[in-house]
C-alpha cells in the first residue's frame, strides 16, 4: 500500500526565462506568493538584526556599509542587490520578474520594519526573536523562489559562478559568504552566534520548505537544476 506522499508527484523548480514566467500558470497566486515572500523576507532581516546577536553574512556587509555612508540598512540592500545584478551580465543569466522585485521589495519592507521593531531588553527575548527570524526567513525565502519568478540577485550569483566555473553550489555559497561576512565585518558589521546560526540553519531549512512552497504551473516545462541549492 503506498503512502499519501508516494501518490503526490514531486514539485520542481521549472527553468524558464521572464516571458514565460508571466505566461505560465497560477499567475495571480504566484504574484502574490511571490509579494508576500519578498515582504516577510525584509521582515526576517529586521528581525535578525534587531536580535543584536549576529547578522546573516549578507547582512553583514549592508549594516556595515550603513555605517560609513548615508544611506539605510534597507537602502544597501538595494545597493548591493543591483550591483550584484550587475554581475549577471558576464555569467549570462536571465534575471526575472521575481529578481527585479527582489533587488526592491526586500529593502524597503526591511527599513520599515526596522522602523518599528526594536531591540529586547532581555537576552532571552533576543534569542527567540533571532530564531524566529532565520525560521521565518526561511519561509521567505521558500516563497518567492516557489513562486517562480527566477532567483533573487544573490542567489542567481551563485548558481551563475557554479554554472560557469563547475565548482560545487555548496563551494561557492561558502567562498561568497565568507568574502561579504569579511568585508561586512571589517566596515562594522555585527558578526555573532546569530551569523553562524544562520549560516547553518538556513540552507536545510529551506532545501525542506521549498518542496512545499513551489507552484505548480500546470504545464511540462524544463525542470532547473539544483533546485534546493537556491535557497
Amino acid at each position: 500500500m503506498s503512502s499519501r506522499a508516494d501518490a503526490v508527484p514531486a514539485r520542481e523548480l521549472a527553468r524558464i526565462g521572464p516571458v514565460q514566467q508571466l505566461r505560465a500558470g497560477r499567475l495571480g497566486r504566484r504574484l502574490i506568493q511571490l509579494a508576500f515572500g519578498l515582504v516577510l523576507y525584509g521582515v526576517t532581516l529586521a528581525m535578525i538584526l534587531r536580535a543584536s546577536l549576529g547578522n546573516a553574512p549578507w547582512d553583514v556587509l549592508h549594516q556595515g556599509m550603513a555605517e560609513h555612508l548615508p544611506l539605510t540598512i534597507g537602502q544597501c540592500v538595494i545597493v548591493v542587490s543591483l550591483l550584484v545584478l550587475l554581475l549577471w551580465i558576464p555569467l549570462r543569466e536571465m534575471p526575472g520578474l521575481g529578481t527585479v522585485a527582489n533587488s526592491l521589495v526586500v529593502g524597503l519592507s526591511a527599513d520599515a520594519a526596522l522602523g518599528v521593531l526594536e531591540t529586547p531588553d532581555s537576552l532571552a527575548l533576543r534569542v527567540v526573536l533571532m530564531v524566529a527570524g532565520v525560521v521565518l526567513n526561511a519561509v521567505a525565502t521558500a516563497l518567492y523562489i516557489g513562486s517562480q519568478f527566477g532567483p533573487g540577485p544573490r542567489d542567481g550569483l551563485m548558481t551563475g559562478l557554479h554554472r560557469r566555473t563547475g565548482v560545487s553550489i555548496r563551494l561557492v555559497r561558502t567562498a561568497l559568504e565568507v568574502t561579504v561576512v569579511v568585508l561586512g565585518f571589517l566596515l562594522g558589521g555585527l558578526v555573532g552566534i546569530g551569523t553562524v546560526v544562520y549560516a547553518l540553519a538556513i540552507g536545510p531549512l529551506v532545501q525542506q520548505l521549498l518542496p512545499w512552497a513551489i507552484v505548480d504551473l500546470g504545464e511540462a516545462v524544463p525542470v532547473a537544476e539544483e533546485q534546493a541549492a537556491r535557497g
